[in-house]
């Protein structure tokens, strides 16, 4: 059973830092991607960035690029997403989630998710 566990989330003020962690266990797939998404309270989940555990290859959403940074440690079969200069729209539940296949930034195409973990960026 596919399991992601995310954590690192908590409040922070304008101009502030953050690293999430996103830890998968549970599952025997040589190839898949990692997603980050985020979701403020009455508007859409959004992609946020992703990253193939195969090869590194990475992206993001415009509204993260140069302050967002996701990488992987196939070791601790974890992901980690830094992000710098947060700004007040950056706020909300940030989630994980598993895809076998390609990946992307569109929600739909992840199979596996977790729980989310609360990022709060206020003065």
């Amino acid at each position: 059973q596919v399991q992601l566990v995310e954590s690192g989330g908590g409040p922070v003020q304008p101009g502030g830092s953050l690293r999430l962690s996103c830890e998968a266990s549970g599952f025997t797939y040589n190839y898949y991607i990692i997603g980050w998404f985020r979701q403020a309270p009455g508007k859409e989940r959004e992609g946020v960035s992703f990253i193939s555990i195969n090869d590194g290859s990475s992206d993001y959403a415009d509204s993260v690029k140069g302050r967002f940074t996701i990488s992987r440690d196939n070791a601790k079969h974890t992901v980690y997403l830094q992000m710098n200069s947060l700004k007040p729209e950056d706020t909300g539940v940030y989630y994980c989630a598993l895809d076998p296949g390609w990946g992307g930034l569109a929600p739909s195409k992840y199979e596996y998710w977790g729980q989310g973990t609360q990022v709060t960026v206020s003065p």
